[in-house]
Order: C-alpha cells, then structure tokens, then sequence
C-alpha cells in the first residue's frame, strides 16, 4: 500500500511538471492575442477559482483554526506581490525569448534558493555550490553572446529567477503561520488584481484579443495554476523528497520540449549543452542534502 502512494505521488508530480514545463509554450502562444499582464491577470484569476472548492471542502478544519488566519491577507497580499513581480517579469521575458530557455532560466530557482538562504542565516552544504557552479557555467552557454551580452528576455527570466527564489524563501517563513490553500488563494488574486490594474495602465484589453487566447489563459490559469498546484502539495505528502526533486526539476526540460513540439524552436549545439549543465546543477543542488547528508533540503514552487 505505501509502494502504491509514492506511485502514485510520483506519477502526480511528473504531471505537475510536464504541466508547468508546457505552461511556457502556452505563455508565448497567449501573447500573440493579449498583453503580458492582462493574460497574468486572467490565468491567475482563474487559478484562485479552481482553489475555490477545495478550500469549501477544508472549511470545517479551518474554523477550528481562527489563529492562523488572522494575518492571511497581509501575508496573502505580500507573496501575491511576490508573484506578481517574478510572474510579469517571466511573462514579459518570453516576448524576447524562447519558450525553452525560459524553463530553463526560470528553474534556476531551485539553485538560487539556498544562496540566498544564507543572508537569512539558513545553512548549505557543498552540493549547492557545485550545482551554483555547473548552472552558472550552462547560463553562460545558454545566453551569453558574443561581446559578452545577453538578449533582454533572458535577463528578464535570468532576475525573475531571483524572485521567484525570494517568493519561495517568503512562503517558508509565512506558510508556518496560516493555512496553504486560503494563503495560495489571496496571493493568486492579489497577483491577479496587480496584474489587470497594470494591464488597464498599459495594454489594450479586448474581448477578441481574450476570447482568441482563452485556450493558453485557460491552460496557464486553471491547470498549470490551479490544479498543478494542487496536484503538488497532495503529492508532495506521500513522496520521497529526492523523487519530488528530479520530478519537479524536469519542468525545464518539458519547456523545451514543448517549444520544439509546438513553436517549431530550435536550440544550437552550445544552448543544448547548456541546458544540460543546468539541469544538472539544479538536480546537485537539491539532491546533494538527501543523498549524500541525508538531510533534506528541498524547495520547490
């Protein structure tokens, strides 16, 4: 029976990749219809409502839990604005790059966690620095050009990284201290809300240019949002952390095969190598702490 759940759990977080990897190409195919922030503001809107009955169905437990959600929209409110800043600067970043690269920037979260652990005082171990060192030397083959430039999509994604790093280290510090799935909630249509007050500030908003991209808002917003989410923290509970780290880091990977599948994108020799020492930096990272110290270590959106 407990061989079955972490079957089961793992096959729910290889989905949860291959949904969220696919979620780029469906980002870049949006954007051909509306702006960057309006469809944020509508997929992460759609995101919140999917968390809608489920959180219906937990009502009972969270009454009993007063305390916990006293601060949920102030703590809701500054991870919604987390997201809303490494959401819009990855949604901006896919108009300038491929949807690949993006996955593959973007995943570098999971390096740039525990580095920015230390101002906080958290420890690390040596596999964080390796794998710090392998991803640094694939971004380099990834995007830097000649002259030593990097085209303005990938630095997008490369400092949206950096934020959604900071989101998650956010989450660690309030998920402790209220209930995950109203806080998942709040911070969906605050980032929601932001997203559309901008949008209505400097994009066009039309119901043709919606209804055109209501297929990739429908899959950015109700599964790689919503359900994915969902999918992850019911799995997360009955898998081993080591399977949940490769599983969720093959995210990038399904990016990339989603852009060559369905956006026709290719990648030089040179980009494809580097991908490759990404991905390996991101799995030494959060592999090392469980295999090697037995101490588990792993972060994850």
């Amino acid at each position: 029976m407990i061989a079955k759940k972490h079957i089961q759990s793992d096959l729910l977080l290889l989905l949860c990749g291959i949904i969220w990897g696919f979620a780029f190409v469906a980002q870049r195919i949006g954007m051909d219809h509306v702006g960057p922030f309006t469809f944020n503001g509508v997929r992460f809107a759609l995101g919140a409502a999917v968390l809608v009955p489920f959180i219906y169905r937990n009502r009972n437990r969270q009454k009993k839990n007063v305390i916990r959600t006293k601060g949920l929209i102030g703590y809701g409110g500054l991870a919604g604005l987390a997201i809303f800043a490494g959401a819009s600067l990855q949604q901006v970043g896919l108009v300038y790059t491929t949807a690949g690269k993006a996955g593959f920037i973007t995943g570098l979260y999971v390096v740039i966690v525990p580095i920015l652990g230390l101002v906080l005082g958290q420890r690390t171990n040596a596999g964080t620095w390796a794998g710090a060192c392998l991803a640094a030397v694939g971004m380099y083959l990834l995007s830097i050009r000649e002259g030593f430039s990097i085209s303005f999509g990938d630095l997008l994604e490369l400092i949206g990284a950096f934020l959604w790093a900071g989101h998650i280290l956010l989450i660690g510090w309030i998920s402790p201290k209220t209930d995950s799935l109203p806080l998942a909630f709040v911070q969906f249509m605050v980032c929601s809300l932001a997203s559309l007050v901008t949008a209505a500030a400097v994009e066009t908003v039309s119901l043709a240019g919606l209804a055109a991209a209501a297929l990739p808002i429908l899959y950015g917003g109700a599964l790689s949002v919503g359900v994915a989410y969902t999918l992850q923290v019911v799995a997360q509970s009955h898998s081993h952390p080591a399977h949940a780290a490769i599983l969720l880091s093959l995210e990038s990977v399904f990016a990339a095969v989603g852009g060559w599948l369905i956006l026709g994108e290719m990648m030089s020799p040179r980009g494809l190598v580097g991908c490759l020492l990404m991905l390996a930096g991101m799995l030494l990272s959060q592999l090392y702490g469980l295999v090697i110290t037995k101490k588990p270590e792993l972060t994850a959106l």
